[in-house]
């Protein structure tokens, strides 16, 4: 007997009475335009997503290689060289950041002695060079806070809409039940479960991206930071 109730159960799951393909062929247009802009809305959420990665990890592997590289440069006082490695390493931000510090300076390379207004120049270089570049990395971020927060509330329009067609549509054929109404409340509830699956990735790689982004900050504070002082102690010696 349990048998049979567990094949009978299994059969009904097999044969669902509503796919989603049919869903969306069977909802109003008001709930395929409702839809589609939900599509759009994961399309480039995943766009962003995807640029964003492969840009953070292309900083992240190249700032592994250029960090040692600078050290040791500026540890033999070498600094048209240090310029030349991050030249060749621009994705990366924290070539950025030494970059337009070390321009500053660059007419001293040779010189025991850099002068308290060239490192003042190079701080200063190095702050906007950190701002430009967190803006350059934050780039597309913001929209996907933007879709995390209103995708449930577009799916939520959709189910609302969806909803009132079913009970329109149930006092116009003027019967009652569950079963009158199955499918239309069937429809609408599938624009919320659209809106949740675009709002949650968009959320959860926004808060990915923006730790990220801090950590990245912390790095490109603290070259700035070592820069300054290594030529602060440059000038003393």
């Amino acid at each position: 007997m349990l048998t049979q109730s567990i094949c009978l159960l299994g059969q009904s799951l097999g044969e669902p009475s509503f796919g989603w393909a049919k869903i969306v062929e069977n909802s109003g247009v008001e709930a395929k335009v409702i839809l589609a802009v939900l599509a759009l809305m994961s399309c480039w959420s995943l766009g962003v997503i995807i640029d964003r990665w492969l840009a953070f990890r292309s900083a992240r592997s190249q700032s592994r290689v250029l960090a040692p590289l600078v050290a040791a440069c500026l540890q033999d006082g070498n600094v048209t060289e240090v310029i030349k490695i991050c030249k060749e390493s621009r994705k990366t931000h924290l070539a950025r950041v030494v970059l337009a510090s070390l321009r500053e300076v660059e007419s001293y390379a040779v010189v025991s002695e850099v002068p308290a207004k060239a490192i003042r120049s190079s701080k200063r270089a190095a702050t906007r060079a950190i701002a430009l570049t967190q803006a350059d990395l934050r780039r597309g971020i913001s929209s996907l806070a933007t879709i995390g927060s209103t995708a449930p509330f577009v799916g939520l329009l959709g189910t609302v809409i969806g909803i009132v067609n079913a009970f329109q549509g149930m006092s116009v054929a003027q019967t009652t039940g569950l079963s009158t109404v199955a499918k239309g409340i069937s429809e609408a509830l599938a624009a919320t479960a659209m809106g949740l699956f675009v709002a949650l990735p968009a959320v959860w790689m926004f808060n990915y991206l923006n730790s990220k982004l801090e950590t990245f900050t912390v790095e490109m504070d603290n070259s700035a930071a070592e820069l300054t002082d290594y030529f602060t102690k440059r000038a003393d010696r």
